[in-house]
């Protein structure tokens, strides 16, 4: 696997496309369905296509050609 950057979250949980904003693996909002409709974005190894789908901490998420973070709690 590829470099795995950790992303600090309060709370320890975050919604998908907010943690891709956050991780700056997307540029805007509007970028995340594109995205995930291409099945472009893996969660823990599998495709995930909700932009909301609430990940918690250690979840490793991977968008092909950005780069991959790790959700940590703070």
């Amino acid at each position: 696997m590829d470099d795995v950057q950790d992303v600090a979250v309060a709370g320890g949980s975050i919604r998908l496309g907010q943690l891709l904003k956050l991780a700056s693996l997307v540029e805007n909002g509007s970028d995340v369905r594109p995205l995930l409709a291409d099945g472009l974005v893996r969660v823990d190894g599998r495709v995930e296509t909700r932009r909301g789908a609430q990940l918690a901490d250690g979840a490793v998420v991977t968008v092909e050609g950005a780069g991959s973070v790790r959700v940590v709690g703070r």
